[in-house]
């Protein structure tokens, strides 16, 4: 039995052993995770720069100039916001790699404490397995036996404090690993925000040269053609207007929730409103509520060409158009329809890229596209729409320029303030 105090020894190195021989590895990785985050910083810096001034260049009178201008910024803007989601997709990267690093270093402690453990169990049983008198007998004094005797004590209280931190070891290495396939889920998405910036970014320069060609270079063209697009604009506005007040439909409020309940989340991040809801029946009838504003089915939020459009709430996609298919159709432009559970729809127009297709299943804070100037649109901005979903179609109708493409429509009574199920700014 004078085994026991060596073997205690070496099981307390096996169970409880000295540093990681990864902890160098994961060092190194650590500080290439620190340094790029400090990385994402200065590029989101440059960011909010850009965006401050898109703020400036967007109040400037509308002129050729400032219309080139404005997309001149917005690229550059678009090229941060794609430096930084490769830097992210960098950084994450990096993070799996630390946490394959953990998990296998986890994977070998938790073996080596499994074989201390099995050798512990086995040493234990050929003690539990020889008499007392013969265990008196195999030590030189009564002083040796019952010290042996502690010394077993000892290790089962050993034993079960390893049992322990195995049990722990399990429940963390879990953990890792379920981190670790989050940044997996989250490294794909941030690699289909790539491919989509990417796309923006090429479509705000084939703007810069489509306005160029059509307008010669004149400030005189862009201005006839500005005009041109106001003049369609209203046609098709009238006849949206008309055909949609013939629609009869009573809704029934027990079917969508209660106004002033925040249901929704914002879909802009850091929303700024720069044209609030004015198209209800109560808004004909008192105009004076909406300070004499236009008829205008929703909310347009103010943000630059390439910000990210997330779903206010769970849904499935019912369908995704592009009014610009139609030449002269000036409308929603690039425009999505979501379902929602709680009896609302709503529609995002004037996107630059839409990340969702119909049937799509998605939940609150998914990437659906990013803000664009399609359609008809004075700048770069989300138009937002809610509706009572049991009323909202889409269909072609009409006879202006808008006659052959798909379009949400509503009669007047479905269409619902935005502002009454997003929560306060």
């Amino acid at each position: 039995m004078k085994w026991i105090g060596s073997f205690i020894f070496g099981m307390v190195l096996m169970l409880y052993g000295g540093v990681s021989v990864h902890a160098q590895n994961v060092d190194a990785l650590r500080a290439q995770i620190d340094a790029g985050k400090s990385e994402l910083t200065d590029i989101d810096a440059q960011i909010n720069a850009l965006k401050k001034e898109l703020s400036v260049v967007g109040s400037e009178k509308s002129t050729l100039q400032s219309a080139i201008k404005k997309l001149e910024t917005e690229r550059k803007k678009v090229l941060a916001d794609i430096s930084y989601t490769e830097k992210r997709i960098t950084i994450t990267d990096l993070e799996i790699t630390e946490l394959s690093e953990n998990i296998r270093s986890k994977e070998k402690e938790i073996a080596t404490q499994e074989s201390a453990i099995a050798e512990v169990i086995r040493r234990l049983h050929e003690h539990d397995g020889v008499s007392p008198i013969i265990a008196f007998l195999q030590n030189d004094t009564l002083g040796e036996f019952w010290r042996v005797l502690d010394e077993l004590i000892v290790v089962r209280e050993d034993m079960q404090r390893a049992s322990s931190k195995l049990s722990d070891a399990r429940s963390e290495l879990e953990s890792q690993r379920g981190t670790a396939e989050d940044k997996r889920s989250d490294l794909l998405t941030l690699s289909d925000q790539f491919k989509d910036q990417q796309k923006v970014l090429s479509n705000t320069t084939q703007e810069k040269s489509s306005l160029l060609k059509q307008t010669q270079n004149k400030e005189s063209e862009y201005q006839k053609q500005l005009k041109a697009k106001q003049d369609a604009r209203a046609k098709i506005e009238a006849e949206l207007r008309d055909f949609e007040s013939k629609i009869q439909f009573i809704l029934d409020p027990s079917s969508i929730p209660v106004a002033g309940t925040a249901v929704f989340s914002w879909p802009i991040a850091k929303p700024i409103i720069t044209q609030y809801f004015g198209g209800t029946e109560f808004a004909k009838q008192n105009a004076s509520v909406y300070a004499g504003r236009p008829y205008h089915p929703g909310i347009d939020i103010g943000a630059a060409r390439g910000t990210k459009i997330f779903a206010p709430a769970d849904g499935i996609v019912r369908a995704t158009g592009n009014t610009d298919l139609a030449k002269g159709c000036w409308a929603w432009g690039k425009w999505t329809l979501i379902d929602h559970n709680n009896g609302l729809a709503s529609l995002y127009a004037h996107q630059d890229v839409q990340s969702v297709s119909a049937g799509q299943s998605i939940k609150r804070g998914d990437v659906i596209g990013y803000v664009g100037n399609t359609g008809y649109s004075t700048g770069p901005h989300l138009h937002l729409t809610v509706y009572a979903k049991a009323a909202v179609e889409v269909k072609t109708f009409g006879a202006t320029a808008c006659a052959s493409v798909p379009r949400p429509t509503a009669p007047t009574s479905a269409y619902l303030d935005p502002m009454s199920y997003l929560p306060a700014i």
